[in-house]
């Protein structure tokens, strides 16, 4: 560690700054954290700052248990569609609208 990185470290760790469990992705060094900016102490490095690509943000990412309950929609529908039984499809409608809620809820918390 150099004579640089030892007393911007020193400053950080004054300041309020923590030190970090996980090592450097480098170095495998120690890292101290403030505010977000997270400094090697071995090495300097910082990770890099990826973007998200304009467009794409992470309400448009979609959750596991949200695509298994799409999946679950697509399967009631489908025997929706050869049910014959009044009372059986008014159950199945039920359910995908339960199902259609409980997406609503997932997508909100995101």
């Amino acid at each position: 560690m150099t004579e640089d990185l030892t007393k911007k470290a020193s400053e950080m760790l004054l300041k309020g700054a923590t030190m970090l469990s996980e090592p450097c992705p480098y170095c495998s060094g120690v890292r101290i954290m403030k505010e977000g900016h997270a400094l090697c102490t071995s090495c300097g490095r910082e990770p890099e700052k990826k973007d998200i690509p304009e467009g794409e943000t992470i309400s448009k990412v979609k959750l596991p248990l949200e695509e298994m309950l799409e999946k679950k929609i697509e399967t009631l529908s489908n025997e929706l569609e050869q049910e014959k039984d009044h009372e059986k499809q008014q159950n199945i409608l039920k359910s995908i609208n339960s199902l259609l809620e409980t997406i609503e809820k997932v997508k909100g918390k995101q």
